[in-house]
């Protein structure tokens, strides 16, 4: 079978690997999309030789094990695990999940969906009427905005640097967009907008608690877009860090985020056997139309094409949002 291996930075080739067994307890799946990750774009950048990559498939169960309930050969399946970017992988059913009907293949990729499934519930979304601010309006922002319109939130501010961005954002569900320098002054804390911080406890000459937004949740995965972000929170308020930061260190002014007395977590999920449950809500959602996140893979690429693939999602060519590989 063919699988995708790196050769070296930006350089990928398609060898012929030996099909994968499976026991009792486990599916063999041919997979009809990997999904293209974003966390995955600086180690393709700077890859090794032999490095394999791809880890959001979806595909058809071709066999299965002796001892596994509930699946049958022909059924469309997604879930978590099995590795990627080849023909044929190996899955574990408690990790995998049928594809409704009614969701199309590039829809049902499903380690994504639970990672927006994840960041919505941990995120303190405070009370409703409150506004919450998303900054990065690419994929991952952008079903966040739509699972946020879900749950009923009316204020949701998409701040990116591309337009093409932001007229994304506003399809699924933002009320305002901005670019970063055009964001109004009262949507920003920080030492300009706060003055000179009192520290007597008499009070303090900025409104503090509602300059910027109570919630903010960081996709870009940029210093500049987690130092922007951080700078949006208003006092108390609370930064979800969603971007995937891999590809070098990052500063921030910490004495802001010190004086400002806010939370900051990470939003990613390592509870695989928990995630693997998000993944299976998030397809109910998504088949129910209670979430309407669809259409949203817009470049489907062939292995053969898959270091051009990788070159769109860095530039954001054509409006890239999602990609996948197709192996037919």
């Amino acid at each position: 079978m063919k699988q995708i291996v790196m050769q070296g930075p930006k350089n990928s080739k398609i060898i012929e690997v030996e099909m994968p067994q499976i026991n009792d307890n486990q599916l063999l799946v041919k997979v009809i999309y990997t999904g293209m990750c974003h966390s995955e774009l600086y180690p393709w950048a700077t890859a090794e030789n032999g490095l394999v990559l791809g880890h959001e498939t979806v595909g058809t169960v071709v066999k299965v094990g002796g001892k596994v309930k509930g699946f049958s050969v022909g059924d469309r399946v997604t879930g978590l695990g099995g590795g990627g970017y080849k023909e044929y992988i190996v899955m574990e059913p408690k990790k995998t999940f049928k594809v409704p009907d009614n969701l199309a293949s590039e829809d049902a990729i499903g380690e994504p969906l639970a990672c927006i499934m994840s960041v919505a519930e941990r995120i303190d979304t405070g009370k409703i009427g409150d506004r919450i601010a998303i900054v990065g309006c690419g994929y991952m922002g952008l079903g966040l905005i739509s699972l946020l319109r879900a749950r009923g939130y009316a204020d949701i501010v998409a701040v990116d640097k591309r337009e093409v961005a932001l007229e994304n954002a506003k399809k699924f569900g933002a009320t305002e967009v901005y670019t970063p320098d055009t964001l109004p002054e009262n949507y920003i804390l920080n030492w300009n907008t706060w003055g000179k911080p009192d520290l007597t406890r008499d009070g303090h000459k900025a409104d503090i608690f509602n300059i910027g937004f109570k919630t903010v949740v960081e996709f870009a995965g940029t210093e500049d877009a987690l130092e922007l972000a951080m700078e949006m929170v208003s006092a108390h308020g609370t930064l979800g860090i969603a971007g995937y930061h891999n590809d070098d260190m990052r500063t921030l002014d910490f004495k802001l985020a010190n004086i400002k007395a806010i939370k900051m977590f990470n939003c990613h999920e390592r509870r695989i056997e928990y995630e693997a449950t998000l993944v299976e809500r998030a397809l109910r959602l998504l088949s129910s139309r209670q979430w309407k996140f669809t259409g949203v893979t817009n470049h489907i690429y062939s292995a053969e094409e898959f270091d051009k693939a990788n070159c769109d999602m860095e530039c954001h060519n054509d409006n890239f949002i999602k990609g996948a590989v197709e192996f037919i």
